[in-house]
């Protein structure tokens, strides 16, 4: 993610600075968001090879959808410890009107390869739930990657909460 400083007037004494957020597109065009899997793909190729990614550490994303679930971007919103992170649903909101977006999937590692969400996992779902029903961003999954052998199939190093009924909306 880059940062683009914008200098207003500078001769101005009540001149300020504005930031913008360039978000990062996602490789894929009209890359179309529907299944767990998409989720899986898109991190696998896009957010795994980010300069800030760290397997050992977990990293807590959200993708941006459009109406119609096409893939706008995503965002880094947090990179924590070995086995927790820290998320507010207003940092995952902020990026998500930042970028426009219509309905967000958000997404997180798990370093030691269990896909089996935490209580605190749980928790920030069921909040990120209610903030997005007050601005009328929709939740639409949480998805939770671990580690995924070569002799197991894809959908074995993800947990998608909306797919196990973690996710009311």
């Amino acid at each position: 993610m880059k940062q683009i400083e914008l200098n207003m007037e500078k001769k101005n004494p009540y001149a300020f600075e504005i930031k913008c957020m360039v978000i990062r597109e996602t490789g894929a065009e009209q890359k179309r968001v529907r299944t767990p899997e998409d989720v899986y793909d898109a991190w696998m190729n896009s957010v795994r090879s980010a300069p800030w990614f760290c397997h050992d550490k977990e990293c807590f994303v959200v993708f941006f959808l459009t109406v119609t679930n096409i893939l706008r971007g995503f965002e880094m919103v947090t990179i924590g410890l070995l086995n927790s992170t820290l998320v507010h649903p207003r940092e995952v909101f902020r990026a998500a009107i930042t970028a426009g977006a219509s309905a967000i999937v958000v997404a997180h590692n798990h370093p030691s390869g269990d896909t089996k969400p935490s209580a605190e996992d749980l928790r920030v779902t069921r909040q990120l739930v209610e903030a997005g029903k007050v601005i009328d961003i929709q939740l639409t999954d949480h998805v939770i990657i671990g580690d995924r052998r070569d002799d197991q199939p894809k959908h074995t190093a993800y947990l998608s909460m909306r797919e196990e009924g973690m996710i009311v909306t």
